[in-house]
């Protein structure tokens, strides 16, 4: 791929971040916590309203349309009568307002006077109540950056949805566990116009919600959305960014995939198509494939399915144009049809999946196509296969016209897919059952007077004051081990040893066991034993993979079953005694040259079970004593 000028193609950026706070939920005093456990479940049909302009949002009318009945799963701890929509909400936890103006104040916000909640129309069957809770606490946020600065217009304190279990063909299955759980929605201004620059941007912004020790960590409780366009393309909204790595990848092939449906319009007028001429016209092509070899066709064939064609003219080799690695225009007529059918054919990639040349020849005579014209097939029951195609009649006449306006779902590779259009302005209209909350001057002057420091600010300090490694210190911060590792220097643990076991054996261990496993107190618990000088500092890593594995253990526990307790040195003195005495000659021959050898030998039988420096001292007295 060229190198993108993002000057040059009028890239803009903007960030939103959602982060759950860990307090109880914001409108009951219900712990927030999640849970397997069900203890019964209700049942809703959820239909879109007037927003207060009188308008339908276009995204909730298209959940509408898919006609689905919502399950929600509960059990008697976690669920309660406000989020089952059946008693109106308490007032805003005060713990979680409190951690979100602490946020607002490290982005250089200012907070509002009073905080006035909304409703935000979602019709998804994420939220029982067919709304969303959401308020602004804060207003003129700023990051700094190389590139210059970002605006932070808005910090919303707003409730997290239900979690989605299952969906199935006209149901949805949801757990209300996480449904109301705190949640801080930052939104920056569309001034951002490098993909890095946004990567820096996210990473601040994370900084300062973690410095508060008061949002949830793991899968799930952070969800980065971008909003992308560039000159002469569309706003594309980018949900569920896990990944700080993976902004500028997105990013990237986001704007890839524009300036490509930007080729593919400019193709398409220069052919002379308009919408227009994509007529709602569908063909019945079942009898040319009576007898595919196409297993998928045969297959719904069998079971009284129809396969249905619609002309697209002058689309011929643009269907399987590429626009980001892997994916084509076809792929996003496919995955606007997909709320109907698994997938569709088209003339581009055919003959193909057991269809033959014959065959397309036959559906191209049928349709009366022209040398440029390009066709797509759809095999299902009548109705479904209708309704699949007009998705793709849709798709093709916004081709024509240039890039979509949509919200789309952030891939593992960071390709995009199409999940629903962009939603209006429309979805909003006031909270009638919760009262404006003052911000008064006295709680502003006392949640400024005691912010927490910023991870940044943290990490030089312990590169300064604790003389460790910077790339030691900014791990141990990132991974929110700083107050574990402050603990571990109180109880008396080098600050080189503490950092080098949190920053370098647990990092390490990450790819082999679960190490979420291994909590503060197992960690504590090593490190007793070793300040007792009853573990060698090699008997980390082996104590903390069991731990891993096996949570339910205590570091003593695991010290004692893996025979991992400290040696005395008259054992290490007669183990080492038993490995010299096989290699006398060698020792003899090359005297120190054989302390590699020897150690590596001493290593094997006694790792993690005597000091290190210990048996290297002894392994060079012998040595010394045969060789002279």
């Amino acid at each position: 791929m060229e190198k993108i000028n993002y000057e040059e193609v009028g890239l803009k950026v903007g960030l939103e971040i959602h982060r759950q706070l860990d307090t109880k939920k914001l409108f009951s005093p219900v712990p927030s916590k999640l849970s397997d456990d069900v203890d019964f479940t209700f049942k809703r049909r959820l239909r879109p309203t007037m927003s207060e302009l009188g308008e339908i949002d276009p995204a909730a009318l298209e959940e509408f349309k898919k006609g689905r009945t919502y399950i929600y799963e509960a059990n008697n701890e976690l669920g309660d009568l406000v989020y089952m929509d059946e008693e109106p909400p308490r007032g805003p936890d005060e713990e979680a307002l409190e951690v979100a103006l602490q946020i607002a104040y490290l982005l250089n916000a200012k907070p509002v006077d009073e905080v006035y909640y909304m409703r935000k129309i979602v019709i998804d069957g994420s939220n029982v109540s067919g709304f969303q809770r959401t308020a602004i606490i804060a207003t003129d946020g700023k990051v700094e950056t190389p590139w210059g600065t970002v605006g932070i217009p808005t910090i919303c304190l707003e409730e997290d949805a239900a979690r989605i279990i299952e969906t199935r063909d006209r149901e949805v299955i949801y757990r209300i566990d996480r449904l109301g759980i705190p949640l801080v929605e930052i939104s920056t201004t569309p001034d951002i116009h490098h993909p890095e620059q946004a990567k820096v941007v996210a990473k601040f912004i994370g900084d300062a919600l973690r410095a508060t020790r008061k949002v949830k960590r793991g899968l799930g409780t952070i969800r980065q959305d971008l909003n992308v366009s560039i000159k002469g393309g569309a706003r594309i909204e980018i949900k569920g960014v896990q990944e700080l790595d993976m902004i500028p990848v997105i990013i990237e092939r986001e704007v890839q995939r524009q300036l490509n449906l930007l080729k593919i319009r400019d193709e398409l007028r220069k052919r002379g198509v308009t919408p227009e001429d994509i007529k709602e016209e569908f063909y019945d092509v079942t009898d040319i494939f009576k007898d595919t070899k196409s297993k998928i066709i045969a297959r719904i064939l069998k079971k009284g399915g129809k396969v249905l064609a619609i002309k697209l003219p002058k689309f011929k080799g643009l269907i399987g144009m590429e626009i980001q690695p892997g994916r084509r225009l076809g792929t996003e007529f496919a995955d606007r049809a997909k709320k109907y059918v698994p997938g569709i054919f088209h003339s581009d990639e055919l003959p193909n999946y057991g269809i033959t040349q014959e065959e397309v020849e036959k559906v191209r005579k049928l349709l009366e196509l022209e040398e440029e014209d390009a066709f797509v097939l759809v095999a299902a029951q009548e109705e479904i296969a209708k309704k699949a195609l007009k998705e793709v009649i849709i798709r093709a006449r916004e081709a024509i016209i240039g890039v979509p306006e949509e919200t789309r779902r952030a891939l593992p590779d960071g390709n995009t897919q199409y999940m629903r259009p962009l939603p209006g302005k429309a979805r909003m209209y006031p909270e009638t059952d919760i009262p404006p909350i003052r911000i008064t001057e006295e709680m502003k002057k006392r949640i400024k007077e005691n912010l927490p420091e910023l991870p940044q600010a943290k990490v030089e300090k312990y590169v300064k004051e604790f003389e460790i490694d910077k790339s030691m210190a900014q791990t141990i911060v990132d991974d929110e081990r700083d107050e574990l590792f402050e603990e571990l220097i109180e109880m008396g643990v080098k600050p080189s040893l503490a950092a080098s076991i949190l920053a370098v054996v647990l990092k390490g261990l990450r790819k082999e066991v679960p190490i979420e496993n291994i909590t503060e107190e197992h960690i504590k618990g090593a490190f007793k034993l070793y300040l007792e000088g009853k573990i060698a500092k090699e008997a980390f890593e082996e104590i903390f993979k069991e731990l891993a594995q096996h949570p339910e253990k205590t570091a003593e526990e695991v010290a004692q079953e893996k025979g991992l307790t400290l040696l005395t040195e008259e054992e290490v003195r007669k183990i080492i005694d038993e490995i010299i005495n096989q290699y006398v000659d060698v020792i003899k021959e090359k005297g120190m040259g054989a302390m590699g050898l020897i150690m590596g030998r001493v290593m094997a039988k006694i790792r993690g079970k005597a000091d290190g420096k210990l048996v290297s001292q002894i392994v060079k007295e012998r040595i010394r004593e045969i060789h002279g």
